[in-house]
């Protein structure tokens, strides 16, 4: 980009040595201009070269481009730099990526049953108890330690189950969102992708009253529009505001599943009721995290509030604390519905949703093809729409999201009518019935891209056990 600087009624002299001889150079009297170097100039766009936008003046014309006098060889001064023979200053600065988010705390391990004599013994080899807590789901205490300076978490977490053998200790990992934006979006296509698999938008709320829907996610705008006047609550599990997490995600899925019929965005079950936690906080610039010892936090209070299906958008490594939590939630009667994961079709297992109590749910576009991204594996057990589906934006207004966080929703929705009339249905009754709510679009039987099939929600209403049949 050159600058170009105007001068008015001065005379200006430039001096260059040219051949040994020491030159002076008159520029025009009256509205003089010469170019400065993009170098000493800032430029705003974050672009070397500002192309054919030509810069041009107050009054919209195209600069000293347009100025016979700029250009080399046209009889007048050239460029400061060329002028003096200044050595280019330009420099490239290379982009950086944002750091990759760390997949658990340096420092940490959380541990449940884990003795009174033991955490007594763990102190006085330099072990911290960070937090502790009493956690129904598991008829005990959930310890977070500190681990001593120097020694390694390997090391760390065999000195804990050295103190206790019941005890279940692992890292402290971290879960994340499984989203990306996409594209903006228009026409009747994007409202419709819930089309693929019948969703009965006008039925399904008159033929089932769903059970209570919980939620475990990032922050959630409740003032946007499509949330307003729904059945939502929120529970935030930090108090922070410089760790708070965003909204995008947790506002999106929210809308997807109860937001209002006659918005922008109408849920798949409006007017059902929704108990969402925030239990993810902000890491680095844009980077939504959730620690083992908030997510069973988070689990615990769902199963407090009778929670009978919950929504699980979000994936991490394998953690024998979650795997101990999940196996007791679903024992109690719970419904926990995960995101296969985004990480590409050779990826390994994510959890919860590879562990076997959980169903795990991958994503589809419109025509039915996998997800490009999503996990493939033997665990994954129904697909759904996950490619430019339409919910809301995390302010106002609505965008187009994809992932496997926006397959979930549906299958969270469907299981939620399914049960409606048998809250206590077992999980082999479930799974079962699910099947029958499925076409099967991959190799016969289940397969690792999508598990038994694509969700049919074309007859949920005759799967709901206290349908009545005028209503049909």
């Amino acid at each position: 980009m050159l600058l170009t600087v105007k001068i008015k009624s001065l005379r200006l002299l430039a001096a260059a040595t040219i051949g040994g001889v020491l030159t002076v150079l008159p520029l025009p009297s009256g509205d003089a201009g010469f170019t400065i170097p993009a170098a000493l100039a800032d430029d705003d766009d974050g672009d070397d070269d500002d192309g054919g936008s030509g810069g041009g003046d107050d009054n919209g014309r195209g600069g000293d481009r347009d100025n016979p006098a700029y250009h080399r060889g046209g009889g007048g001064f050239h460029d400061l730099r060329s002028l003096f023979r200044w050595p280019s200053r330009e420099r490239r600065i290379p982009m950086r990526r944002p750091a990759p988010t760390p997949e658990q705390a340096p420092n940490e391990l959380v541990a449940i049953g884990l003795e009174e004599e033991a955490i007594a013994g763990l102190t006085q080899e330099g072990f911290a108890v960070d937090d502790r807590i009493q956690v129904s789901l598991i008829g005990g205490e959930m310890v977070r330690l500190i681990v001593p300076a120097g020694m390694t978490l390997d090391s760390a977490r065999a000195a804990v189950v050295a103190r206790s053998a019941t005890a279940v200790v692992d890292l402290n990992h971290f879960y994340q969102p499984q989203s990306e934006n996409k594209a903006g979006c228009s026409g009747e296509g994007c409202a419709l992708v819930r089309e693929i698999v019948g969703w009965p938008t006008s039925e399904v709320t008159r033929c089932a009253k769903p059970p209570r829907i919980g939620l475990i996610d990032t922050a959630i705008n409740i003032d946007h529009m499509t949330l307003t006047n729904t059945r939502l609550e929120v529970i935030r599990l930090s108090e922070g505001e410089a760790t708070k997490s965003g909204a995008q995600h947790g506002t999106a899925v929210a809308a997807l599943l109860i937001g209002a019929s006659d918005s922008r965005v109408p849920g798949l079950l409006p007017g059902a009721e929704l108990i969402a936690v925030d239990a993810f906080q902000r890491s680095g610039k844009s980077a939504d995290i959730a620690n083992i010892y908030d997510l069973v936090r988070a689990l615990d209070m769902l199963v407090q509030r009778d929670v009978k299906v919950v929504n699980l958008s979000l994936t991490g490594p394998a953690n024998a604390v979650l795997e101990k939590s999940v196996k007791a939630a679903t024992e109690s009667g719970m419904i926990l519905v995960a995101a296969a994961g985004n990480d590409g079709p050779n990826a390994k297992p994510v959890y919860p949703a590879a562990y076997d109590d959980v169903i795990a749910v991958t994503a589809v576009d419109r025509g039915r093809n996998p997800y490009r991204r999503a996990v493939r594996g033997d665990y994954i057990d129904i697909a759904a729409p996950g490619v430019g589906v339409w919910t809301a934006a995390s302010i106002s207004g609505a965008r187009q999201k994809t992932g496997t966080s926006f397959a979930a929703p549906f299958v969270t929705a469907a299981v939620s009518v399914l049960i409606a009339g048998d809250p206590d249905m077992s999980h082999e009754s479930l799974e079962a019935k699910i099947r029958q709510f499925t076409d099967d679009i991959g190799k016969p039987g289940k397969d690792p891209v999508f598990g038994w099939g694509l969700l049919n929600a074309s007859r949920l209403c005759e799967g709901s056990s206290d349908i009545k049949p005028s209503a049909l």
